[in-house]
């Protein structure tokens, strides 16, 4: 009797602490979901969408975010719905309804468009009275948990097995900022395999490149806010040739991302003028390692022949 009294006791003062931080826990649900953008409001809720709704979700992601701009009349009639579909797929999305989504949307291409000195004052505004080592690495953290969140493994997969496959020539180019994890991504891919190709900076080259790109090849392309023009129009004309895109972008997505195969899409925002890649070298890296693992036998061998080079050129200082 005392140890039934007892589990009662305990089962009240659970139900009587869960009453009590219900709310909190709805609110953490309801925070999550605003730092969600609309396309991964979308991507999130897919598989709980109607046929009408999907058929919406796709034409809105197809050319994202304009797609949505217009009038509720304007967006059915653009996606072959219904209105009543439009307002029950935004409210299935989280929002209040189709006005509220909209202005989302507003938001997102504004901030796509952010020019460095603004980005800074809108985080200056409201910055905590805290050291910007920790409000940067809160802020890092965060990009890489929603980041995980919302990264497709089945994608992420596919994207390793297309630069493993030997049969496939690989080119890689990056922007003004993401150079750096092109270059990255191909010193790597360069010593695991042959037939790697980095593409140079200066896009009035780019037309030498494409010539030697083949119907079924890779291009891997990075384009972050604000995005490049000249990353469209490559992707545009590798596409023309059967060349398979790649993307690396951010969580508002490149206009190529509409090109692409694959699109793996990284949090970027932190307290600064500039965007952080911190999360997209940690997906470039994760997708190294996965290609290392594919292809160790050949990546082995060439590793040491590598350091026979490196031994022959007398490359790295020698200790003993």
């Amino acid at each position: 009797m005392a140890i039934f009294l007892h589990l009662c006791l305990s089962l009240a003062f659970f139900i009587n602490l869960l009453a009590q931080n219900l709310p909190k826990i709805e609110k953490l649900k309801m925070d999550k979901n605003q730092n969600l953008t609309v396309a991964e409001r979308i991507r999130d809720k897919f598989d709980s969408l109607t046929r009408a709704e999907r058929q919406l979700a796709n034409a809105i992601l197809e050319d994202y975010p304009v797609s949505g701009f217009g009038s509720i009349t304007a967006v059915s009639e653009s996606s072959g719905v219904s209105t009543p579909t439009v307002a029950r797929m935004a409210r299935k999305l989280g929002f209040g309804g189709f006005p509220q989504m909209q202005a989302q949307l507003h938001t997102e291409l504004k901030a796509t468009i952010s020019s460095p000195i603004a980005k800074h004052d809108r985080w200056a505004e409201n910055a905590p009275d805290t050291h910007i080592l920790n409000r940067f690495a809160d802020a890092v953290t965060d990009n890489m948990r929603q980041t995980l969140r919302q990264i497709d493994p089945d994608e992420f997969n596919a994207v390793v097995a297309l630069l493993s496959d030997p049969e496939r020539e690989i080119h890689v180019v990056g922007g003004r900022i993401t150079r750096s994890m092109a270059d990255n991504l191909f010193t790597h891919m360069q010593v695991m395999r042959s037939g790697v190709t980095l593409v140079a900076p200066n896009s009035n080259t780019w037309a030498h490149y494409v010539l030697n790109m083949n119907e079924g090849d890779v291009l891997v392309a990075f384009d972050i806010r604000r995005y490049e023009h000249d990353i469209l129009r490559l992707a545009e004309v590798a596409k023309s040739r059967g060349v398979i895109l790649v993307l690396f972008t951010d969580q508002w997505r490149s206009p190529a991302a509409k090109l692409a195969t694959y699109s793996l899409s990284s949090r970027i925002e932190v307290p600064s003028a500039w965007d952080s890649l911190v999360v997209t070298l940690f997906l470039v890296e994760a997708v190294i390692a996965a290609v290392q693992t594919n292809t160790w036998d050949e990546t082995k061998d060439r590793m040491k022949t590598l350091e026979e080079l490196f031994d022959q050129t007398k490359m790295f200082k020698k200790f003993i």
